[in-house]
């Protein structure tokens, strides 16, 4: 949803935000800072933070409705479409506007069923060949410990099965018309390619029947403090903050694709448009699956949150570095109220939420059947995920864990990770080879 801009264009410019390139030494006072200043922005705008937010929050609170009354009705939250229908470019009008008011989406049959089985059994051989599980020593950080759980995700990267994937044609279009979703040129500036993907490398989730899991708790994933403190998410979110929050469009790619990330043992250094993963077994939506508070526009919301004056000056509502960005009820109940989990998937399908959304996985006790996916994102091809593609490019041809992730190098001496030699065309070109 794109939203008009009311008034006239503003005679004088607004005073400068405060920035920082990397993490402050005295990040209480830096949010301080931050924060005072963004507040006198918007003043100098001639509305206030309290008026700005109510604008988002009663567009937010909308959608919240929208989408409990459609679960009242037992109606399907989340868009679903058959790959068959975006390779024979016959996706209906009313599917795309559900995707970009949803901001999520499930491909049915992304994949034959039965090659998605093989990548799972493959993936089974790959470990024990190399007896993983027998050295596996934990998870190697504490990223996920803001939202109270350790996920069954774990770090394997270069199998063949999940390269197969990544740099399949089926893959390709399918990222590609999720890219073709955003805004990918604006003021002259085109801000990244929609038909050409960087790859970027993730892990594998395996939870078998009969577990027990504590999920994952509400959170998301496209930055922490360097939303509000560097100098390219200020002007990404320039709406945000300058008073003219009527114009926010969550879809507009503008500056997202330059802009650096504080540095952390876990985090996300390429633009992603949409996050996704692939499944690899059958699961039932109430089996501890993704859950999603699928309202892009939710991320106004969540930027805004820390300004109110409930919130003590040097928080953010629980955000910090080293740790994903959290939604909880203290600060974001209006947002939680509207949690959907995904519809049944079956093995093949694949699973996208837009890379700004509030996600989490449900806890389950005794799992029926296998809960098994490989994290393949949308990641198009961009300044930043040019510079990104680098350190990829190494990690790939040594087996390292990528930079994005700890550093725990298992598939280093794995002698039969996926070879340079198989790569194709659309492989070469994700890692900036071609």
């Amino acid at each position: 949803m794109t939203l008009t801009v009311p008034g006239t264009p503003r005679a004088t410019p607004l005073p400068p935000l405060p920035h920082w390139e990397t993490t402050p030494d005295d990040l209480p006072a830096a949010i301080r800072e931050v924060k005072q200043a963004i507040r006198a922005r918007i003043a100098a705008s001639g509305r206030t933070v309290e008026e700005v937010f109510a604008v988002v929050e009663a567009r937010v609170a909308s959608a919240v409705a929208e989408v409990e009354a459609a679960r009242t009705r037992g109606e399907d939250v989340w868009p679903v479409v058959d790959h068959a229908d975006i390779e024979a470019g016959t996706v209906s009008a009313e599917q795309l506007a559900a995707l970009r008011r949803r901001g999520c989406l499930v491909v049915r049959g992304h994949f034959p069923r039965e090659q998605a089985l093989a990548w799972d059994a493959g993936i089974v051989d790959y470990v024990e060949s190399n007896r993983f599980f027998e050295e596996y020593r934990g998870p190697g950080d504490d990223f996920f410990g803001s939202v109270g759980s350790t996920p069954e995700i774990y770090p394997v990267y270069w199998s063949p099965a999940q390269m197969e994937a990544r740099q399949s044609d089926r893959m390709a279009r399918v990222q590609s018309f999720l890219n073709g979703q955003w805004r990918s040129e604006s003021d002259g500036v085109r801000w990244f390619d929609p038909d050409r993907d960087s790859m970027y490398p993730d892990r594998i989730r395996r939870r078998p029947p009969g577990a027990d899991s504590g999920g994952l708790g509400t959170h998301l994933d496209p930055g922490t403090l360097d939303l509000w403190m560097t100098g390219a998410y200020q002007r990404a979110f320039r709406h945000l903050f300058d008073g003219t929050v009527e114009s926010y469009d969550p879809w507009d790619a503008a500056h997202r694709t330059a802009g650096p990330q504080y540095p952390g043992s876990t985090m996300c250094s390429a633009f992603r448009t949409f996050q996704g993963w692939t499944a690899l077994s059958d699961m039932s939506n109430d089996q501890g699956v993704l859950h999603t508070v699928p309202i892009p526009e939710a991320m106004a919301y969540l930027m805004l949150r820390p300004l109110l004056s409930d919130v003590p000056e040097d928080s953010m509502c629980g955000v910090t570095t080293n740790r994903v960005f959290p939604a909880t009820q203290k600060w974001h109940s209006l947002l939680l109220r509207a949690v959907t989990p995904i519809p049944d998937v079956r093995a093949g399908d694949s699973v996208w939420w837009h890379c700004d959304m509030v996600h989490g996985v449900d806890p389950v006790r005794d799992q029926q059947g296998w809960g098994n996916v490989m994290y393949v994102p949308a990641a198009p091809w961009c300044p930043r995920n040019e510079a990104y593609a680098a350190s990829v490019r190494e990690a790939f041809l040594t087996g390292s864990s990528p930079t994005d992730f700890p550093a725990e190098h298992y598939e280093r001496t794995w002698p039969n990770r996926f070879p340079v030699d198989r790569l194709n065309d659309t492989g070469r070109r994700g890692l900036g080879l071609a």
